[in-house]
């Protein structure tokens, strides 16, 4: 394929995707970049709360954080958005994202050249698009992504999604857990039961509430629960009653103070979600849950145990199950279990990430 830019772009932005997963999930299009044109000054552009995973990432000169408002505070921030896109001059601009409004914010920003695939009715604010891949059901999101620069004479790469956080991150982490009531030398296992995109794609609360109650049988194992505002409800019906050994932070952490966390657990046990790809970006090992979705697509790009039973009705990708949920009811107590403490097995020294 001939290349799409006949010198190197000067000044580089990339809309990033809306979704923790998603966003964890593109981190290696910025790396490629980066190695492709290292003279290049790299923009993210992201939504808050979201782009504050990519505060640390070297591979980035800015961060372009802005917010999904309503009413008037929508068109006033649709107007800074496209006054900051037009300063900014930028020659290449590569949209991760798919929809319409993101191709209009780049066109109106007067973004030189504007790459991204052809949807919802966008091409004709794209100077170059690409349909998706013949394979996209089958294969990973991240090579969906990385597809998009091959125009640009980058090849799909082996580069992994990556999150940086700071050795006082990673320390604050360890000092909040002490202070609940974790010893050095603890087993730490951390449990995400949510899932933002809906319920379909979560594991039954009763038993993740199982496992835990049998890993508490091991007096040098801890459980930390994780969860955003809207699974606050859901981990504490799921913790009442339990040991003190259960720590119970949902709603409690900002991202970035998850990911540390993440990165001071020995294993995670989790549904398809954000902090699945965080734990994957950090190098900590899980235990992920699949049903409505498929692991081939969205699963943990580089390492993981994986249980999903394949019935035949998934991947369906809803939100909720409208029939008996035998996706998720197939996956026993037992065997999630069984899959942690392996883990816990061949215990890994902490992991710090600079």
């Amino acid at each position: 394929m001939e290349p799409l830019l006949k010198t190197e772009p000067r000044n580089i932005i990339v809309r990033m995707p809306n979704w923790i997963g998603d966003l964890v999930m593109a981190t290696p299009i910025l790396s490629d970049l980066r190695k492709a044109y290292p003279k290049a000054r790299i923009t993210a552009m992201c939504r808050s709360p979201i782009a504050e995973l990519l505060r640390e990432d070297p591979e980035i000169d800015e961060l372009f954080c802005f917010s999904k408002t309503s009413g008037f505070g929508r068109r006033a921030e649709r107007r800074n958005v496209i006054e900051k896109l037009r300063k900014g001059e930028y020659d290449l601009g590569i949209l991760l994202t798919h929809s319409f409004s993101s191709a209009w914010w780049f066109w109106l920003g007067k973004v030189k050249v504007r790459l991204g695939y052809e949807c919802n009715g966008r091409k004709l604010l794209l100077t170059d698009s690409l349909p998706f891949p013949d394979n996209i059901q089958n294969q990973h999101l991240v090579v969906t992504y990385k597809m998009l620069l091959e125009p640009l004479g980058i090849p799909v790469s082996d580069t992994p999604p990556r999150l940086y956080l700071t050795p006082k991150e990673i320390h604050d982490a360890q000092t909040l857990l002490r202070q609940q009531g974790i010893p050095d030398g603890a087993m730490v296992v951390g449990i995400n039961p949510g899932a933002t995109y809906g319920s379909a794609k979560c594991w039954l609360p009763e038993r993740f509430r199982e496992v835990t109650e049998r890993l508490l049988r091991d007096d040098n194992v801890y459980v930390v629960y994780f969860g955003d505002q809207n699974t606050v409800h859901l981990v504490k019906e799921i913790c009442a009653g339990l040991p003190s050994r259960v720590i119970n932070l949902a709603g409690l952490t900002t991202l970035r103070e998850l990911s540390s966390i993440i990165s001071n657990c020995d294993v995670i046990l989790t549904n398809d979600s954000g902090p699945m790809h965080i734990a994957d970006a950090i190098g900590t090992p899980m235990v992920a849950l699949f049903g409505s979705t498929s692991e081939i697509v969205t699963g943990p790009y580089r390492s993981g145990t994986i249980i999903h039973k394949h019935v035949e009705c998934s991947p369906c990708y809803q939100r909720s199950c409208h029939i008996d949920f035998r996706c998720m009811k197939r996956i026993e107590a037992d065997e999630v279990y069984n899959a942690i403490i392996k883990y816990l097995k061949i215990k890994r020294p902490k992991l710090h990430i600079i």
